[in-house]
């Protein structure tokens, strides 16, 4: 059988190719790892209840005609129909993945007003762009507080104001932040996932030209990329 007595006897065109298979073969055998790493850290997690997702908040308020106006054209949820088996005055919203309950005190004087907007007070939080909220909280003149959290040099800025109940609403670009599980089951399998990827990356080999090498031939390396 005939074999290539050097690398460096394959034309430029071939070795690219190597190449770019050789490091395409690294990064999909990384991806396919690092999702089964993942699953072993889903796996490991207690989910006792096989809970699946978050179906829906409910809220009691004074009036559900103020607060359907407030959820639907302020924060750009839509009513859906409420089972008709309810007998009791309210509504439902439903947006972004997640429903919103209404339901009508039956003492409205009993529901303490809040006026002062804090941030550390209960709250639902939602994504969008800052800028463009902020404008719009202005044009309808709604009272808002700005405030920002920095952690290990992410900024994330927030927003907070109030439904017609004083409830707080949230607006964050919070996805900037990343999610690090603090389980110390997780953390472990992320230590062994990054010590794994890491001798993956290490003994993953690339076609690199070497001057101590014969000139038309090419060095097979070890390296990190």
């Amino acid at each position: 059988p005939t074999h290539f007595a050097s690398v460096g006897a394959l034309p430029l065109f071939s070795l690219l190719l190597l190449h770019f298979l050789s490091s395409f073969l690294y990064l999909d055998l990384h991806f396919h790892h690092f999702h089964s790493m993942l699953h072993e850290m889903k796996e490991s997690v207690e989910n006792p209840l096989h809970l699946k997702s978050v179906n829906h908040i409910s809220l009691i308020c004074t009036s559900v005609e103020k607060s359907i106006n407030f959820y639907q054209n302020i924060l750009g949820f839509f009513p859906i129909r409420r089972p008709r088996s309810l007998d009791f005055d309210g509504a439902w919203l439903f947006g972004y993945g997640i429903g919103i309950h209404l339901l009508q005190a039956e003492d409205p004087s009993n529901i303490p007003r809040k006026k002062e907007i804090n941030p550390k007070d209960n709250h639902i939080s939602f994504q969008a762009s800052m800028g463009a909220v902020e404008k719009k909280l202005e044009e309808m003149e709604i009272e808002y507080v700005r405030a920002t959290v920095e952690e290990g040099g992410i900024k994330v800025d927030q927003l907070f104001f109030h439904d017609p109940d004083g409830f707080m609403i949230e607006i964050c670009n919070c996805d900037i932040l990343p999610v690090i599980p603090l389980a110390s089951d997780m953390v472990t399998s992320c230590s062994r996932m990054n010590l794994q990827m890491l001798q993956q990356r290490q003994i993953h080999q690339i076609v690199k030209q070497d001057s101590t090498f014969p000139s038309g031939h090419t060095k097979i390396q070890n390296t990190i990329v």
